[in-house]
């Protein structure tokens, strides 16, 4: 086991990765930006190091500072949270030739599934359904017409390498696809250094589904309760919850296992999540794999009292999987919510400030808010403005609404603006409470009538 790990990360995911390495008796080092210097995270770990200036690039994303700081602090492994260099192949390279083990599957798995076509290939190989698209790259307009009329209008037309929502356009027909194909490709090319795009049907109606997947290094590999992920605006996931209420036991099983087939075929090593899309006659098609540890792996936790971070270590260290699959029970029903510093009255405009009054809801069954947040703290224009998860459990989902509700209801955050109602708002939603909501939901339904209060 390791004595020392690097949280190469800020914010509420590095708090939360820190705590669990305490309670597994490792001694953790937090990396810091000039704008972090007085962060949760930063005044948790037992060292702490300046990696570099404010902006990203100099800092969280600078792989040579990082290094150095590992290196120089006898850490042993680096844990890199999500985002920044989380799914960067060649920093798991670099962490490797520099003798320290990075928390995570292996970089040439981190590159087969980073790009998403190669991911969709492998996929087919392994016999798992995949969303009907382009063969290859497509390098010019011309071509993304073909396709888009081989398989139908509407298409999304996407990065290869992308991810968060970057170099994705919905394209309804030919004069679209001359307009938006450059600057998609302009965006991927500014975002990822590589401007290869691909195609896809555009599947109307769809739940997002998500499977977490966990495999060993001696090829002992479980699945998760599915998340449902349909809540999103912009391509980016509001609200959270494990089990979905469409999906039966036996569907949950069969795409479970066409999960592991998955992640055998590749020989995947730590945890990760496989994205599929999920039409109104309950057929799954791959959509996207996710290498590292996801935002919503909270309610994974919640609903199956599973500590993934706590596995994702044990596992890096050689160690074999801490529990089977007939130990992962569902347990009731499990919600989380996105708390972002933004003003959904102004477009969702990113806010920033410093917290003067926080008051964080504690006590009782199944409620957790992870958070880097306290009193002072200052929320920066540097990074992602998620600021909170908040996570309830309940024996049902009726139950779990009500919880979160209440954790929401007596959440106090002064000094910034947040969407505390807005997720009140959608809470409150007769077709959310249906639970039938699909990626459409928030653009097209709710937010034409919410009036930017906890009710719509």
């Amino acid at each position: 086991m390791f004595s020392k790990v690097l949280v190469a990360n800020r914010g509420e995911i590095a708090v939360r990765i820190i705590r669990s390495l305490r309670e597994l008796g490792i001694k953790t080092v937090a990396i810091y930006s000039t704008a972090d210097r007085e962060s949760l995270h930063v005044q948790l770990a037992d060292e702490a190091v300046c990696v570099g200036t404010a902006r990203a690039q100099d800092s969280y994303l600078n792989v040579k500072n990082i290094l150095e700081a590992a290196v120089g602090t006898g850490a042993q492994a680096i844990h890199p949270g999500f985002g920044f260099l989380s799914e960067n192949a060649e920093f798991a390279t670099m962490c490797a030739e520099c003798g320290i083990t990075f928390i995570g599957p292996q970089a040439s798995v981190i590159d087969l599934m980073g790009n998403k076509e190669h991911a969709r290939e492998q996929m087919k190989k392994s016999g798992v359904p995949v969303i009907p698209g382009s063969e290859g790259y497509i390098v010019d307009p011309a071509a993304a017409e073909a396709v888009a009329n081989k398989i139908g209008y509407p298409v999304l037309l996407k990065a290869a390498a992308g991810g968060g929502g970057k170099g994705i356009r919905r394209i309804e027909n030919d004069q679209q696809m001359k307009r938006a194909f450059a600057e998609a490709q302009s965006e991927a090319k500014l975002s990822f250094n590589d401007d290869r795009m691909y195609l896809e049907k555009i599947m109307e109606d769809v739940k997002h589904i998500e499977v977490q997947v966990f495999r060993d290094n001696f090829g002992h590999a479980v699945y998760f309760p599915e998340r449902d992920c349909s809540l999103q605006r912009n391509k980016q996931k509001v609200i959270e919850e494990s089990p979905c209420q469409l999906v039966t036991a036996s569907q949950r099983a069969s795409l479970g296992q066409i999960a592991l087939r998955a992640i055998d075929a590749i020989d995947y090593h730590n945890t990760g999540t496989i994205e599929f899309l999920m039409d109104r006659d309950h057929h799954f098609y791959f959509m996207e794999m996710n290498t590292r540890i996801q935002v919503e792996h909270t309610v994974t936790e919640m609903v199956t009292g599973i500590d993934l971070v706590k596995a994702q270590v044990l596992v890096a260290a050689n160690e074999p999987l801490p529990f089977t699959q007939q130990d992962i029970q569902i347990r009731g029903h499990a919600i989380e919510c996105r708390i972002n510093a933004e003003d959904p009255k102004r477009n969702f405009m990113p806010m920033t400030g410093t917290v003067n009054y926080l008051y964080l809801p504690v006590g009782n069954l199944g409620m957790r808010i992870d958070t880097a947040l306290y009193l002072g703290a200052k929320i920066t224009p540097f990074y992602d403005s998620m600021i909170a998860k908040v996570i309830a459990l309940g024996h049902d989902r009726t139950e779990a609404i009500e919880k979160i509700k209440r954790l929401l209801g007596e959440m106090v955050i002064i000094g910034v603006t947040t969407n505390q109602n807005f997720h009140l708002a959608i809470l409150n939603d007769p077709e959310f409470l249906k639970g039938t909501a699909t990626t459409t939901f928030l653009e097209d339904s709710f937010l034409p009538r919410w009036k930017g209060e906890g009710t719509a």
